[in-house]
């Protein structure tokens, strides 16, 4: 750790170069990633790494730096560097004491990953890889990665705040591959959590294989899907991908304090129809998108962003916080110590509503049911999107009829939320890790099943 002493100097100094606000944000990461194909381990990779964070903002300006080298004259460098780019007037007789902030765990968690030792992790993939490959012959190939750390992060700033925090992340993704002569299909599972090593006790691996390899062994003998405008069923879980890659980023402050976003000056305005109410919330026990305090240092909520269709709020850290004129929602987040924060998603999900989604698809007279989604693209500026359909099925009068591959979802999500006309009381969420500005997150998306009145899909067959 760094002495204390050290990170008040760098703070007051900051000030005195006249910064408004400043902060520090100090990490330590144990990693563990191991590889697996067919049954092999192809790569077993540990590290620990350990830097520093140091940011300083003045009117709508932030200055970020890094570094891991943690002597005294380093650090000081780095506030040094900074202090040149504020090129403010310099302050005099700055003081600042510190006030240690507790913050209750609501993660708990029982075998740290790193008591356990590589033998029992890869024993838990080779279960996982040979539930996949016991599915069928079709299944040619098995790919297993196995990944866990252990972060503990100590945040300081100007206003005298000083808090701990960790967070422990496991995750296993399974990727099975169908091949029968000309033609390829996979499928996907990648459970996680913020636990320790007992993730493993909450759920069957060898089932997690085999669920994996289904969807591959059904989608390689399906017929490809129609195209044209029709409605969509998407299935519970993943499929709450379209509305955090569609929706979700643009409802945070990094885009709305810039106007760059479709829900831009619209708080407490209809944008999404009755049935459409939508959260994100960073306090769910073990979630793979929870943590009890963000990198900023304020403690994570649950944050209603849409409820009855109204925009109730947006997903806001301090810095752009000051330029809307709004408080932190807990919402900053950061990859690790070389990324300064800003505002992202935690666990974001659409609440259930009232249908079993038996009576969604038996109120379906024709259209595409979405069980299982993959990648995708988003514009972020205008939420276009284009997603691939990893598993799909048509629904003929009411009723799932076929398997069907190769459809694509493309729409605009502001335009598919006042479609949206039935929601169902199975929610789920899943677990992925998001891309933006301040780096690779954990985040868990969610929905129950949902029906899109009507939607682009693109197929082969008309």
């Amino acid at each position: 750790m760094i002495a204390e002493h050290i990170i008040e100097a760098m703070l007051v100094e900051l000030l005195k170069k006249g910064a408004e606000f400043a902060d520090i944000f100090v990490e330590e990461r144990n990693s563990n990633n191991i590889s697996m194909t067919g049954g092999k381990v192809e790569t077993a990779l540990s590290g620990k790494s350990f830097g520093v964070g140091v940011r300083a903002t003045i009117g709508v300006r932030s200055i970020y730096a890094y570094t891991n080298e943690l002597t005294e004259n380093a650090l000081m460098a780095v506030v040094e560097g900074i202090g040149d780019i504020l090129n403010s007037r310099p302050k005099r007789n700055v003081r600042m004491s510190f006030e240690e902030r507790k913050n209750e765990n609501r993660h708990l968690f029982i075998l740290e990953p790193a008591s356990v030792n590589k033998a029992d992790k890869v024993k838990i993939m080779k279960m996982a890889s040979e539930g996949a490959r016991n599915v069928s012959k079709l299944i040619t190939q098995v790919l297993v990665n196995y990944f866990d750390y252990d972060q503990r992060v100590w945040i300081y700033n100007s206003e005298g705040l000083k808090t701990f925090d960790r967070r422990l992340r496991t995750r296993l993704m399974i990727e099975a591959v169908a091949t029968k002569p000309g033609e390829k299909e996979t499928g996907f599972y990648g459970p996680g959590a913020a636990m320790g090593f007992e993730f493993y006790n909450t759920f069957d691996v060898y089932e997690a294989g085999q669920k994996a390899a289904r969807i591959a062994v059904r989608m390689i003998d399906a017929e490809y899907a129609p195209a044209g405008k029709m409605p969509v069923v998407i299935s519970n879980g993943f499929g709450g991908v379209i509305f955090h890659e569609a929706c979700g980023h643009a409802l945070e402050a990094t885009s709305v304090a810039k106007g760059a976003s479709v829900f831009a000056g619209k708080l407490g305005q209809k944008v999404a129809a009755d049935c459409v109410s939508a959260v994100d919330d960073g306090t769910i026990p073990n979630a793979w998108g929870s943590a009890n305090i963000d990198d900023e240092g304020t403690p994570t909520r649950r944050n209603v962003l849409i409820e009855n269709g109204i925009l109730k709020s947006y997903l806001v850290d301090k810095f752009n916080g000051r330029k809307m004129d709004m408080e932190s929602t807990g919402s900053a987040r950061r990859q690790d110590y070389r990324y300064a924060p800003t505002s992202r998603m935690s666990n974001t999900f659409i609440l259930p509503g009232e249908y079993y989604p038996e009576e969604i698809i038996a109120s379906t007279e024709y259209g595409l049911y979405a069980k299982s989604m993959g990648g995708g693209s988003v514009i972020p500026g205008t939420g276009e999107f284009n997603f691939s359909v990893r598993e799909g099925y048509l629904i003929e009068k009411g009723r799932i009829t076929k398997p069907v591959r190769g459809a694509k979802l493309i729409g605009k999500g502001s335009e598919v939320l006042w479609k949206i006309d039935m929601v169902g009381n199975d929610l789920a969420r899943a677990q992925g890790i998001c891309g933006s500005s301040s780096g690779s997150i954990t985040a868990d998306v969610g929905q129950p099943t949902i029906r899109v009145s009507e939607l682009v899909v693109g197929g082969r067959n008309k």
